[in-house]
């Protein structure tokens, strides 16, 4: 293995814009995780009578995707110019 290629944790799209599945554990990692933590903001924002607190809800979920792009955007292949 080449020390200095750098390996992309999620291979950009062949077609449209953006990335793809991840291709490597480290990808999946990050990817399960937002997924998992997502249906956690679920229930940790619901109360017993099934009333979700949205406000609260919708910046936990807006700071996780940004945090989420932002991983993808560092640790994916870059686009094609």
């Amino acid at each position: 293995m080449n020390p200095h290629k750098k390996e992309f944790w999620f291979p950009r799209k062949r077609f449209g814009m953006g990335w793809g599945l991840p291709v490597t554990w480290q990808g999946w990692v990050v990817f399960l995780g937002y997924i998992l933590l997502s249906i956690l903001g679920i229930r940790l924002f619901s109360d017993d009578s099934g009333e979700m607190s949205t406000p609260w809800f919708l910046l936990y979920f807006s700071v996780l995707t940004v945090a989420f792009i932002f991983v993808v955007w560092k640790k994916g292949e870059p686009p094609e110019r």
